[in-house]
């Protein structure tokens, strides 16, 4: 009987062990509540419309059409029942004989779970839309605004989180208010526009060397960045968000706060502990042995954002996308080798290093002994980043809008989207207008409504 292995995510560790066993004699399914890969790095170039949603991302079936021993199902895993070998999905179940768990992770308020009506992260494309609408949105009211408090409030834009994310985040922000919108406003200066980055740690880019974390410091002052580290956020509203430095408390208005600071594993992860009495740690994080499976399951895997390995390590490995692709290459290889009959390996993590890029030709690279900054660590962020796009088209895609970009500082994709929760709002709000707009007229000449437009005086929400 064929091996049967059920990966679970299709990120990066899911991808990469899908792609490991795809000449094997295994058959592989591989299970994502949605239909796609998502290349996350480059979420933070949709939220603030340099690149569109569809150039980072690749539909799951695409990437694996001509393996015949890959199925991919759509589809939410809600349990696993590892006595029984049996993934349980929202609408039916699927059966194993090992288990790769690859399901990435969320964000972490730390405990303050109410930030997050406020205050959202940047983990999906449905957030970075989200995102790029309440950045855009935020100069279009302050087009139409006179009152000199409101439009500071508009234009003051709080990133949460010192990582590469957040970094990155708040430099394209900077970059989007003083130079791409700089002449397409007319009542106010973009360049007005307020960014801080807050960051409870002294350094931003902490795993960077020290001397590059204040590189990448100066370099965001250079764009207009307020940095603001060993500084906490206490709370955060709708208007405001409440920084607290030392002894020292600051309330800063604003209706812009995006968080940066911190991951937590997949629920996924706590279900699996409970089911298969695994420990984990405080960030969700399923205790993985030096092989990466789970202590009493070890035809159960756990790699990535939903594994605390820990083994050799100072500390546990961090969640980023050279330690999923690593393990998932080694758990592949284990699957293989125990059909073999032979012992699984200790997984091993070589450290590629780590890069960040700030803004327009400014990068900080870190590679060994190698530390750069600066053009030449931008060119090799571009460089790498391109070759870890899946997918040609999306590389060939997204390399022609870096290209436009940096020769015309424009940024293509700057659209306003609704929620469809909204557009269907707006919808049923013309309907009801216009058949009362009939009704009322009784055979005289109704007033037509042309679609997109809205009845007078009504705002767009």
């Amino acid at each position: 009987m064929t091996h049967r292995v059920v990966v679970v995510g299709g990120g990066f560790g899911g991808v990469a062990a899908t792609n490991a066993l795809r000449s094997s004699n295994v058959q592989v399914t591989l299970v994502d509540r949605r239909n796609f890969h998502l290349f996350q790095p480059l979420l933070y170039q949709v939220a603030t419309g340099q690149l569109s949603p569809a150039n980072i991302a690749m539909p799951l079936r695409s990437i694996f059409r001509r393996r015949g021993n890959v199925d991919v199902v759509m589809g939410e895993v809600v349990a696993v029942d590892p006595d029984k070998q049996r993934v349980v999905l929202a609408d039916g179940e699927l059966a194993y004989d090992s288990l790769i768990l690859a399901a990435g992770a969320r964000h972490h308020y730390f405990g303050n779970d109410r930030f997050e009506a406020f205050a959202p992260g940047l983990k999906s494309l449905e957030e970075a839309t989200d995102i790029r609408r309440r950045i855009l949105s935020a100069f279009e009211a302050a087009e139409r605004l006179s009152d000199h408090r409101e439009i500071s409030q508009r234009l003051t834009f709080v990133v949460v989180g010192g990582g590469p994310t957040g970094v990155e985040l708040a430099g394209a922000i900077a970059e989007l208010a003083h130079s791409t919108l700089r002449r397409e406003f007319h009542h106010f200066n973009t360049a007005s526009a307020r960014v801080l980055l807050v960051e409870h740690n002294d350094l931003v880019l902490r795993m960077f060397p020290e001397e590059l974390s204040v590189k990448a410091a100066a370099a965001l002052k250079r764009l207009g960045v307020t940095v603001r580290t060993g500084t906490a956020v206490a709370d955060v509203t709708q208007d405001e968000v409440t920084l607290r430095t030392g002894d020292e408390v600051e309330t800063v208005e604003t209706q812009n706060v995006f968080w940066a600071a911190g991951v937590q594993a997949s629920p996924l992860g706590m279900l699996v502990a409970r089911a298969a009495d695994a420990e984990t740690d405080r960030a969700g994080r399923l205790v993985v042995e030096a092989d990466c499976s789970l202590a009493k399951y070890g035809n159960i895997y756990a790699i990535g954002d939903m594994a605390n390995y820990s083994h050799g390590e100072e500390r546990p490995l961090p969640g980023v996308a050279p330690v999923a692709m690593q393990q998932a290459k080694h758990v592949a290889d284990c699957i293989l080798r125990k059909l073999r009959g032979e012992p699984p390996r200790v997984f091993k993590y070589k450290d590629p290093g780590s890069m960040a890029t700030i803004g327009r030709s400014a990068a900080v690279v870190s590679v060994g002994k190698i530390k750069m900054s600066g053009f030449f660590a931008w060119l090799a962020w571009l460089f790498l980043h391109l070759l870890m796009l899946v997918g040609f088209e999306n590389r060939a895609l997204v390399l022609m809008q870096w290209y436009i970009g940096y020769l015309t500082r424009s940024r293509s994709a700057r659209l306003i989207t609704h929620s469809d929760a909204a557009l269907l709002e707006h919808a049923k709000r013309e309907r009801s207008v216009a058949a009362d707009s009939i009704e009322t007229t009784s055979g005289l000449a109704a007033h037509h409504f042309q679609p997109g437009t809205q009845p007078i005086g009504e705002p767009d929400k």
